[in-house]
């Protein structure tokens, strides 16, 4: 039996790896997602930390923290970067975000 590649939406609970017959089984409340409006990344000479927030001051919600190796963190950049040009291939160049003047309330200068 083949793999074929799954429609680019919503992945299934049970879906395998591409390629790699690997079941990834997933919780619904995973599969639905959560909205980030900051993320901040910390790291140290064994990981890199990414934390994913939602913020509406005056309070805020870590609503995940995913904690990787130096060369996973690479290659995520590396799909990351893959993806965007894709993206923007497809639906026009992404404009780049103003920064934001405060961070959690306290002012970036």
């Amino acid at each position: 039996m083949e793999n074929k590649p799954q429609p680019q939406h919503q992945p299934k609970a049970d879906q395998p790896m591409a390629g790699k017959g690997i079941q990834i089984k997933a919780k619904d409340d995973v599969l639905s997602g959560k909205y980030a409006n900051v993320a901040q990344i910390n790291h140290n000479k064994e990981e890199f930390i990414l934390d994913f927030m939602s913020v509406f001051p005056p309070a805020g919600t870590l609503n995940s923290r995913i904690i990787m190796s130096p060369g996973h963190y690479k290659r995520m950049i590396k799909a990351m970067q893959n993806n965007l040009q894709k993206y923007e291939s497809r639906f026009g160049s992404v404009e780049e975000s103003d920064a934001p003047e405060t961070v959690h309330g306290f002012p970036v200068k």
